[in-house]
C-alpha cells in the first residue's frame, strides 16, 4: 500500500519562513552575495591575466569569443603600428547582451542582474590587474613551467576557473555567456546540461584554432572539460538523488524531508525479511546537495534506520526547484 505525505506548514516552520525572508535577512544574504561574487570575479580575472593568458587558452563561450576578437584586434593594432591597447571588458560586455536578455526573459531578474555584475567585474579586474603584481610571489622556475608547459596551464586554470564558476553558481549568478543557456536548458529538462555547452564550446575554440592555431585550441578544451569536471563536483543542484530509508519513524522522516528539500515522499508498509517486523519504507528523490542534511536528520530521528542512496540522471514531473528570483 502506498501513500503520498503532505504536510501542512506548522507554526515553528512559519515563523522560520519569516525570518528567512526578513528585510534583515535579505540585506545580509545581499552582502554575502556581493562579497562572493567580488571574490569570485576576482579569481576569474587573475586566472584570465596568468593561466589563461600564458597557455593561449581561450575560456570558450562568449568570454572565449570576446579574448578572440580582443586578440585579432591587438594583432592587427600591432601590425598596424597603431599603438592602440584593445580592452577586454566592453568587447565581453557587448557579446553577453544576448545571453543576459536571455536571462532576464527565461531564467530571472535578480539571477540576471548578479550574472551581469560578475561580468562587468571580471572584465573591469582583466583590465585592470598588473600582471607584474600577480606573479611576484611565483619563483622563476614556476614561471618558466607554466609560460611553456600548456598542459599544466590548462589543467590550474581549468580548475581555478571551474572553483570561481561553482562559487558564482552557488550564490545565484553566472559567468555569462553559454552558462545561462546551460542554466535554462537545465531548468527545462530537468537535469544537467553540461555536457551540450561542452560541445558548443568545442565548436567555438575549433573556429579559434583557424585564426591562432590548433595547439591553443586543444589544450582550451581540456581547459573546458576540467572547468566543467570541478563545476560537476561543487555544484549539483541539478543532480538527483533517490532515497529509499527503512524506518521506524516513516511520518516524522518524510516532515524531515520536506522541511530541508520541499519535496513529498511516499511511504510503503514493509516487513524485514529476517526480522519479521514491520517498518515503513520512504521513497523520495531529492536534490543531490540536500542528502548530506537529510541523512544526519533521519539518523536523529531513527538511529536504526537503514538508507539506500541511488544516482537518479533524470526525474519527469512535477520537481521543486529553488526559485532563483
Amino acid at each position: 500500500m502506498c501513500m503520498a505525505t503532505t504536510m501542512a506548514t506548522s507554526s515553528k516552520d512559519r515563523t522560520g519562513l519569516m525570518a528567512w525572508h526578513s528585510p534583515r535577512a535579505e540585506r545580509r544574504r545581499n552582502f554575502a552575495a556581493f562579497a562572493v561574487l567580488t571574490f569570485a570575479s576576482l579569481v576569474m580575472a587573475i586566472n584570465y591575466r596568468t593561466f589563461v593568458a600564458w597557455g593561449g587558452l581561450y575560456p570558450a563561450g562568449a568570454t572565449g569569443v570576446s579574448m578572440l576578437v580582443q586578440r585579432i584586434l591587438q594583432k592587427l593594432s600591432d601590425v598596424g603600428g597603431w599603438g592602440w591597447n584593445v580592452p577586454f571588458s566592453p568587447i565581453n560586455l557587448a557579446l553577453n547582451a544576448i545571453p543576459v536578455w536571455i536571462g532576464f526573459r527565461y531564467i530571472g531578474r535578480r539571477f540576471t542582474m548578479w550574472s551581469l555584475y560578475v561580468i562587468f567585474m571580471t572584465g573591469l579586474l582583466t583590465d585592470m590587474l598588473p600582471v607584474d603584481m600577480l606573479t611576484s610571489f611565483m619563483s622563476e622556475g614556476d614561471m618558466s613551467r607554466l609560460s611553456t608547459d600548456p598542459f599544466v596551464t590548462s589543467i590550474f586554470g581549468g580548475i581555478v576557473f571551474g572553483f570561481a564558476m561553482s562559487l558564482c553558481l552557488r550564490w545565484n549568478a553566472t559567468t555569462g555567456g553559454t552558462d545561462f543557456i546551460a542554466i535554462y536548458l537545465s531548468e527545462q529538462k530537468g537535469h544537467e546540461t553540461w555536457g551540450i555547452v561542452l560541445a558548443i564550446n568545442a565548436s567555438i575554440l575549433l573556429a579559434g584554432g583557424f585564426v591562432f592555431g590548433w595547439t591553443g585550441s586543444l589544450y582550451s578544451i581540456v581547459y573546458q572539460f576540467v572547468t566543467l569536471q570541478v563545476v560537476h563536483l561543487m555544484y549539483r543542484t541539478y543532480q538527483y538523488q533517490t532515497l529509499l530509508i527503512v524506518t521506524s519513524e516513516p511520518k516524522r522522516v518524510c516532515e524531515a524531508i520536506y522541511r530541508v528539500s520541499h519535496h513529498g515522499a511516499t511511504v510503503v508498509q514493509g516487513v524485514g525479511g529476517y526480522s519479521g517486523k514491520v517498518a515503513g519504507v520512504v521513497y523520495s528523490v531529492v536534490a543531490a546537495d540536500n542528502t548530506a542534511y537529510i541523512y544526519s536528520i533521519c539518523k536523529k530521528i531513527d538511529p536504526n534506520a537503514f538508507i539506500n542512496t541511488m544516482s537518479t540522471s533524470r526525474v519527469i514531473g512535477r520537481f521543486y526547484l529553488r526559485p532563483r528570483d
